[in-house]
């Protein structure tokens, strides 16, 4: 807006004279309003320097005449705060709802009974064109559970178990044990496909696994998806509470992978 009324003032010479005659008319009435105003306050502020002069001021504080009564509205004023407080705390901490906390059922799960991998699907679920083309040669992958470390499959069990009775996503596991012979052939595929060297993968040490969701006994895998991309955020957020390592955190995003990460076992391993 300034500028624009600085581009007029350009254009119309007339105009800019009348405005500056104005603007100058008003300076000057604004400067003599504020002197004015100075003096008015000026002259208060010494009469009432004056009278104080001339006054003598009680500055003592009388004594309180009841102890009790101080200590009693003290306490009014304190009490009541921090009793709402603590018992916030503790609803917050101790009667929260068990489904706000996955964590404490997938525990309870590790803990307690031990479950069993799903049946098989039958072959021809995993070949279909999609599959073939994100998931080359999917048709050989193993689907093997046994081939998995037991304390990965229990876990990675626990979170279809949940998946499942929370969501209603059933979780397919399309890729488990990866020899380092297939790691090579994929690694051959090129970085889109895995950028991980044979025995620099958690699948070759049964501690990884690639998954998808089934849909009226078709098989889904492309995020592209809304229904399966929902499906993969609720899956990630399911193994990381289950302690498992989800690819949808990586910066070249594999949001079927999970892994149980073993320093000792492979230090950088990754798909």
């Amino acid at each position: 807006m300034l500028v624009c009324i600085g581009l007029l003032l350009i254009r119309y010479p007339a105009r800019r004279r009348t405005v500056l005659t104005a603007g100058t008319a008003r300076t000057h009435a604004l400067a003599a309003a504020l002197r004015s105003m100075f003096r008015r306050t000026a002259g208060r502020v010494s009469a009432g320097i004056r009278h104080m002069r001339n006054c003598r001021v009680n500055i003592s504080t009388p004594p309180i005449q009841s102890r009790p009564v101080a200590i009693s509205a003290i306490a009014l004023a304190v009490l009541p705060p921090l009793a709402v407080l603590a018992l916030s705390q503790r609803a917050m901490f101790e009667f929260a709802p068990d489904d706000t906390l996955p964590d404490r059922k997938i525990a309870a799960l590790l803990a307690g009974e031990h479950l069993t991998p799903p049946p098989p699907l039958p072959p021809a679920v995993f070949a279909t064109t999609e599959a073939d083309i994100l998931r080359p040669s999917l048709g050989s992958a193993s689907r093997d559970w046994s081939l998995l470390d037991g304390e990965f499959r229990q876990r990675l069990l626990t979170v279809f178990k949940l998946l499942a009775e929370q969501h209603g996503y059933e979780a397919v596991l399309l890729e488990g044990y990866r020899s380092a012979e297939r790691q090579a052939d994929l690694l051959l595929r090129g970085p889109s496909v895995t950028q991980a060297g044979p025995n620099m993968s958690y699948h070759q040490h049964g501690l990884a696994a690639d998954v998808a969701f089934l849909r009226d006994g078709r098989l889904i895998i492309s995020e592209r998806d809304p229904w399966a991309m929902r499906g993969y955020e609720l899956y990630g957020a399911l193994a990381e509470a289950a302690g498992l390592t989800w690819g949808g955190r990586w910066k070249m995003m594999d949001l079927g992978h999970v892994e149980l990460s073993r320093r000792e076992v492979l230090p950088g391993g990754r798909s």
